[in-house]
């Protein structure tokens, strides 16, 4: 099987390739930039935003399955229309596609959220990513759209890079004490996508961990697992701050967590080895 990893440099694409190299499968990836550093794997340079390069890519490398696991921010072109571009693609040239959604999508207005909820975004990336969402289920029913919620792993994670600035005092800001989200590990993440990929899933999955944290215990727990100090972690309210977004969103990942192989750990569990 070959698969088409969309995003292959960035922080969960790298970890898709490794996976999928692992496997056994047949892989390529695409980079914005620069491309990653896994040997054996094919790399393209790949700007969503344009069409005609979409097709030229899928044409030449023709993938029995593709990953998005790019991240375009709150870029329209990218976020949203990107992924609408990969749909038609799928549904020209017949390949199976996984596309990584966000929690952002939704407003935190009811906290708890299954695969059955409406998106009903408040920032423009949440925006961007819901867009993209009801773009790829028309284009390509067939389709997975993942949501997923703050993924951590090593220092390439943003989550876990921000908690070492913060306690080297090498960035402004605070770790939130009423902001609230499920976290997943970058590995089980990439695992349970690959496993969708190769089953016969379509519709809406939730691979979020199964336990919520704010984003200060969840910066505590970093510190801890990394040695730093977590009393050097400035601590504030997010509903103080006047920064746009959601408060409290906990993606219920159950159902679909019935149906894989792969275990979605809790931030516990993967910080501290704590069941």
């Amino acid at each position: 099987m070959t698969v088409l990893i969309i995003g292959g440099s960035g922080f969960l694409g790298a970890e898709l390739v490794r996976q999928a190299v692992a496997a056994g499968y047949a892989t390529a990836a695409t980079f914005a930039t620069r491309p990653g550093s896994v040997p054996g794997v094919a790399w393209h340079a790949l700007d969503l935003r344009d069409p005609e390069h979409v097709e030229q890519v899928v044409a030449e490398v023709r993938p029995r399955v593709v990953v998005n696991a790019t991240s375009g921010d709150s870029d329209w072109a990218v976020t949203a229309e990107g992924p609408v571009r990969l749909a038609k693609a799928a549904a020209a040239y017949g390949f199976r596609l996984v596309h990584v959604s966000s929690d952002a999508v939704f407003s935190g207005a009811r906290v708890h959220y299954d695969e059955t909820c409406l998106p009903d975004p408040v920032t423009p990336y949440g925006a961007a990513k819901a867009a993209a969402e009801t773009g790829v289920r028309l284009v390509c029913p067939e389709a997975v759209v993942a949501r997923t919620s703050l993924i951590i792993g090593d220092r390439r994670s943003a989550h876990v890079r921000a908690v070492h600035d913060l306690v080297a005092g090498t960035r402004d800001g605070a770790l939130f004490t009423d902001d609230v989200r499920c976290p997943v590990h970058v590995s089980d993440l990439a695992a349970a996508l690959l496993e969708l990929a190769a089953s016969d899933a379509h519709g809406v999955r939730h691979l979020a961990g199964p336990e919520a944290v704010s984003r200060h215990e969840l910066g505590t727990l970093i510190a801890g697992r990394d040695g730093l100090d977590a009393s050097r972690l400035p601590t504030g309210l997010r509903a103080e701050s006047g920064l746009p977004g959601a408060l409290d969103v906990r993606l219920d990942s159950r159902a679909t967590q019935r149906t894989l192989r792969t275990a979605l750990r809790g931030a516990r569990e993967f910080l501290t080895g704590e069941n």
